[in-house]
């Protein structure tokens, strides 16, 4: 039997000079990003008395939810996140089902017009929002939806808000998984095709399942934008009680006074649903994010 072996001596690592800059550098620009929401959340913690008479770079003498109480109370936030949800939920889903499809279509299938098709629908993001806004204005003065809206137009409605995302968000998505889908073997489809199984099925039970990853990215993605949105609702929403919860903040904006602190509390209430859809998504999106990383 042999004697042990002499434990080999630990060798310290050097920081190499590059690296810890890299690191400070890293840390600094996290400050910097995080910087403002900590302003805010220190802001919205104190009265507003206390900040007009020692300035908000002081130390606080009271620190209380009250900002958060009242701006939840004041601008009527349960009201417009059920607005907000009606508009989001549809378009996101509507979204990611309408880019699903045409992302099937260019990428399982060989046609002439597969590269037009995928053009045409990434083509759409390149427009740039503010273009269009007189045109489809009149035009969604133009559109009757009796029965379907309260109005009986496509303007001042929901409805009108999720078509509008619905168009300008699905290029994105039909092409970040078409992209996705030619990763996928074709073997899959071939041998479910040979089996019998229908476009549908291919597509419903084989293909998409395993696009879970990048749906979850696109849907914390959609999720996000649709929900930040104020300028499609400024812009097709008349009527105040069924504008959205980004307008919610305007409540809290008086004619001739506005408590900033009380618009940061406000500010950070409607952000909450964001953070919930982030965290709840966080490993699939982070996932979604790095596919195609370790592939050659």
């Amino acid at each position: 039997m042999s004697a042990p072996t002499a434990a080999l001596p630990r060798t310290s690592r050097r920081i190499r000079p590059a690296r810890l800059v890299l690191h400070l550098f890293l840390a600094g620009t996290a400050l910097a990003w995080l910087a403002p929401l900590l302003w805010a959340v220190y802001a919205a913690l104190r009265p507003y008395e206390e900040t007009s008479n020692k300035g908000y770079v002081s130390w606080p003498d009271k620190l209380s939810l009250d900002n958060f109480t009242n701006a939840f109370q004041q601008s009527g936030m349960t009201h417009y996140f059920v607005n907000t949800m009606l508009i989001a939920v549809p378009a996101v889903l509507l979204t990611l089902f309408f880019s699903s499809c045409v992302a099937f279509y260019v990428s399982r299938f060989d046609f002439r017009i597969n590269l037009s098709l995928l053009l045409l629908f990434t083509a759409g993001n390149l427009l740039p929002q503010q273009v269009i806004i007189t045109p489809l204005y009149r035009l969604y003065l133009l559109i009757d939806v009796p029965g379907i809206t309260a109005s009986g137009k496509l303007y001042d409605s929901a409805l009108g808000l999720v078509l509008i995302h619905v168009a300008f968000q699905s290029g994105f998505c039909a092409f970040v998984l078409s992209n996705y889908m030619r990763m996928l073997p074709h073997e899959l489809t071939e041998a479910a095709l040979v089996d019998g199984a229908s476009v549908w099925r291919l597509y419903w039970q084989i293909v998409l399942p395993l696009c879970r990853p990048a749906m979850a990215a696109l849907a914390t993605l959609l999720s996000i934008w649709i929900y930040n949105d104020f300028f499609w609702a400024i812009v097709l929403i008349s009527t105040g009680e069924n504008m959205p919860i980004t307008s919610a903040l305007k409540n809290l904006s008086g004619q001739y006074f506005t408590d900033p602190n009380l618009v940061a509390a406000g500010a950070l209430l409607t952000a909450i649903p964001t953070l919930i859809v982030y965290f709840a998504l966080q490993r699939q999106f982070v996932s979604g994010l790095t596919l195609g990383a370790n592939k050659g």
